[in-house]
């Protein structure tokens, strides 16, 4: 399946001169959201994950259709102040300032074997910080899959030897 097909490109959003790939039309899409989710179970099997992670918002969108598939937990990582329980927290650079990602501290145990899914890869920066989390926490990243890569933005450079699934590159 062509999953580029279903695919929206926005031009200049948010702001003037940004090509924005709107994925809602995937998600309406019974059969490619889940041919998506299908391609990423078989991804976590291959990696016997047994825990699947999720940066807010959509990596809760495709992680959790594939938690479900495998019968297995999900764990959100969210912004600061959105965990009611202890969380751990890392913050990370961004071009223009820092930002911080949380996750619940007892969300992965050691020796977990985590998948990290989320709809887009760019630069990097967000899954860096989700990775760090989920090594602090005692847990290993057995893989990372992404519906889109926006390969000129180098972020898989970023995230060096993790094993990366994509299934869309542009």
């Amino acid at each position: 399946m062509n999953l580029k097909d279903f695919i929206a490109d926005v031009p200049d959003f948010p702001i003037k001169g940004i090509l924005f790939r709107d994925i809602t039309p995937l998600m309406l899409n019974g059969e490619a959201y889940k041919y998506a989710a299908d391609q990423f179970t078989k991804f976590a099997v291959e990696k016997k994950a047994n825990v699947i992670v999720g940066p807010e918002a959509r990596g809760f969108i495709f992680g959790c259709p594939v938690a479900t598939n495998l019968g297995i937990g999900f764990a959100p990582v969210r912004k600061p102040g959105k965990l009611p329980r202890e969380a751990v927290s890392v913050s990370y650079e961004l071009e223009y300032g820092k930002n911080e990602l949380c996750m619940h501290a007892d969300a992965v145990k050691k020796g977990d074997r985590v998948l990290i899914v989320d709809d887009l890869l760019a630069t990097g920066g967000t899954i860096q910080a989700a990775i760090d989390l989920v090594e602090k926490l005692g847990g290993e990243v057995v893989g990372i899959a992404f519906l889109i890569e926006l390969s000129d933005l180098n972020g898989r450079e970023k995230l060096g030897a993790y094993d990366i699934l994509t299934l869309i590159t542009y």
